[in-house]
C-alpha cells in the first residue's frame, strides 16, 4: 500500500513538472501562456474556492450527471436483464444497439438542440444516451454469469419471480452493474463539458467558455484541474463501492 502511494505521488509529481516545463516553453513564444503555469493556476484555484464562484457551476454539472446517470440506470438495467434472459431478444437487438453505441453522442447535438431546444433537457438526453450502453452490456453479462443451478433451485422451492429477482439475480449482477456504472460515469463526465456549451448559463463547461472569453486563462486551467479532481473522486467512490460489494 505504501509503495502504491509513493508511486502514485511520483506520477503526479512528474505530471506537475511536465506541466511547468511545457508552460515555460510556451511562454517563450506566447506571453499569455505564462498564466497557464501551475502557480497562477493554484492562485486562481484558491480564489475560486474562497470566493465561492465555482460552486454554482459545480453543483449544476453534478446535478446533470446525476440525472443523466439516473435515466441510464432506469433504462439500462431492465433492458440488460431482458437481453440476459432472452437469447432471441439479444440476437434481435444486438446489431441495432451496436450501431447506435458506436455513434458519438456529440454528433447528435445539432439534432437534439433542434428537437428539444437549448437548456438542460438536451444535456440530460445526451448524457443518458452516452452512458446507457455500458449499463446494458454489463447487466446482460451479469445475468449470463448466474449459475443456472441457482435459478433451478429457486424454481424447485416454488420461489416467485419477484423473490428470484431480489434474492438471486440482483445480488449476482450488482458487481456487474457497478462496473458498468463506473464506465458510464467516466463517459458522462468526459462529454459533460462540450454538452454544457449548448446555451446554458451554469456548469463547468459554460464556465470554461466564460473564462476563455475573459482571457482568464489561469482560471480556465483551475477549472480544468477541478474537473479532473471531481472526476477522479467520483470514480474512486464507485471503485470503493465495488470493493465493499465484493467483500
Amino acid at each position: 500500500m505504501k509503495q502504491k502511494t509513493l508511486l502514485g505521488a511520483g506520477g503526479l509529481l512528474s505530471l506537475l513538472i511536465i506541466w511547468q516545463l511545457s508552460s515555460y516553453w510556451l511562454s517563450q513564444r506566447i506571453s499569455l501562456a505564462s498564466t497557464l503555469a501551475p502557480l497562477p493556476t493554484l492562485d486562481s484555484f484558491i480564489w475560486l474556492i474562497r470566493s465561492g464562484e465555482i460552486f454554482p457551476h459545480l453543483f449544476a454539472s453534478l446535478q446533470r450527471i446525476f440525472v443523466g446517470l439516473s435515466f441510464s440506470l432506469i433504462v439500462g438495467v431492465p433492458v440488460g436483464l431482458l437481453l440476459g434472459f432472452s437469447k432471441k431478444l439479444e440476437m434481435w437487438c444486438t446489431p441495432a444497439f451496436q450501431l447506435l453505441r458506436m455513434i458519438s453522442p456529440l454528433s447528435w447535438m445539432p439534432i437534439i438542440v433542434m428537437l428539444l431546444g437549448v437548456g438542460d433537457l438536451p444535456i440530460y438526453f445526451l448524457l443518458a444516451f452516452a452512458s446507457v450502453w455500458s449499463l446494458i452490456i454489463s447487466t446482460s453479462a451479469g445475468v449470463k454469469s448466474i449459475d443456472p443451478q441457482w435459478l433451478l433451485l429457486a424454481r424447485s422451492l416454488s420461489a416467485s419471480k419477484q423473490e428470484t429477482l431480489c434474492k438471486i439475480v440482483v445480488p449476482a449482477i450488482a458487481g456487474y452493474v457497478l462496473t458498468g456504472l463506473r464506465v458510464s460515469m467516466g463517459i458522462t463526465w468526459v462529454i459533460l463539458v462540450p454538452c454544457e456549451m449548448l446555451g446554458v448559463n451554469e456548469g463547468l463547461g459554460y464556465f470554461i467558455l466564460d473564462t476563455r472569453d475573459r482571457l482568464a486563462y489561469s482560471e480556465l486551467m483551475a477549472v480544468v484541474v477541478i474537473i479532473g479532481l471531481i472526476g477522479w473522486g467520483l470514480d474512486s467512490l464507485i471503485r470503493w463501492a465495488l470493493v465493499k460489494g465484493g467483500k
